[in-house]
């Protein structure tokens, strides 16, 4: 069977290219699905993540004013998807332009939307009037183009009630990055927070918790792996025990060396962080916001889940694994194992019998 993923780029070090190379890799090494990805501009090239040498490689070159954009962008894919002749087209573009794609491309591919973010992304609480009414007029756009699709898939039962008027929606959640034989001793004083340092993020948020656990255990570090954006952030009194890191590749070895993970996201598409957190025994702390934390973490099983953005609730879950060893260790045993069923073997699974079954549906 032939698949063509569609998306804007793959170079970067985010969680939708993280995901797609596991999984597009999955399905041509173990599965034996010819693979193509089509990207935009070259942005295939100088990859941060590893893509099976199986998979086959695909670029348009898209620009100029939003006219020669468009013209570009459909001529291009259809070139494409015309000398690859497809069984299936996944699109995973966030962006409005992505939903246009099924109407405006000739093909008797089926048709899958991949949506790895939460309608959130598009608002902000600062946003205007004008902005606000905008931004559900896109949401009315997208809803109405998703119809057109075969499948919708989301990443949780969450983001399944941001479309209810979708009937061709299902949810497969983000597959495992790595499951290491090897688990975190959780004894190194280090807490671990990995993500783009922004607003949606809530890096600001954590930093207001972690002054209260520096105030009782300043021997503690906390570590922020990201794309930088520090005037975002004020440390100037933590100076010492918050340090920031750019994006790792060797980030599982990062999870390892720490002993706590902490979320302070306002909002998600899943929280992939959680599971390689988990993957590698380390219990985390979660803000339980819109989407993803509670579908991951157990509460008070395998980590702790926190009222969305209390700072204070936040920072005393924190204090409450740095305080009991035990409780830690405890946790991070059985977040290892409930972390399991995020597999790359289960989760392609999944993937294999929605492909089969949109595939017979005629």
């Amino acid at each position: 069977m032939k698949l063509v993923y569609i998306t804007n780029g793959i170079n970067g070090s985010g969680g939708l290219e993280r995901v797609l190379s596991i999984k597009a890799s999955y399905l041509a090494d173990e599965l034996g699905y010819e693979v193509h990805i089509l990207v935009l501009n070259h942005s295939d090239q100088n990859r941060f993540y590893s893509f099976s040498e199986k998979i086959q490689f695909h670029s348009i070159d898209v620009g100029g004013n939003p006219i020669s954009y468009f013209f570009k962008y459909k001529t291009g894919i259809q070139n494409v998807v015309t000398k690859i002749n497809p069984d299936i087209i996944l699109v995973c573009d966030d962006g409005l332009k992505g939903f246009f794609l099924p109407t405006i491309i000739k093909t008797n591919a089926k048709w899958i939307y991949e949506r790895h973010v939460s309608k959130l992304i598009e608002a902000n609480d600062k946003d205007g009037s004008i902005k606000k009414i905008m931004t559900k007029g896109k949401w009315l756009l997208m809803s109405h183009l998703a119809k057109k699709y075969d499948r919708f898939i989301v990443l949780t039962d969450g983001n399944k009630k941001e479309w209810t008027s979708l009937m061709n929606i299902d949810v497969i959640s983000n597959p495992l990055s790595f499951f290491p034989d090897e688990s975190s001793n959780l004894d190194d004083k280090i807490i671990i927070c990995v993500g783009k340092i922004s607003y949606q993020k809530g890096q600001d948020l954590l930093i207001k918790a972690w002054q209260i656990v520096h105030e009782q255990f300043s021997d503690w570090q906390l570590h922020l792996y990201g794309k930088e954006n520090l005037n975002y952030l004020n440390t100037n009194e933590l100076e010492n025990n918050v340090f920031f890191f750019p994006p790792a590749k060797d980030i599982e070895q990062k999870y390892l060396q720490s002993s706590i993970y902490v979320m302070s996201s306002r909002f998600e598409g899943f929280g992939m962080v959680l599971t390689e957190a988990m993957a590698c025994g380390v219990p985390c702390v979660s803000f339980d916001c819109d989407y993803g934390p509670s579908d991951i973490i157990s509460d008070s099983v395998d980590g702790f889940l926190v009222a969305k953005d209390n700072t204070t609730e936040l920072a005393e879950k924190i204090m409450a694994l740095i305080s009991d060893e035990e409780l830690r260790k405890k946790m991070g045993i059985r977040a290892k194992e409930n972390v399991q069923k995020y597999l790359p073997e289960r989760i392609v699974k999944q993937w294999n019998e929605l492909f089969l079954k949109t595939i017979n549906n005629d």
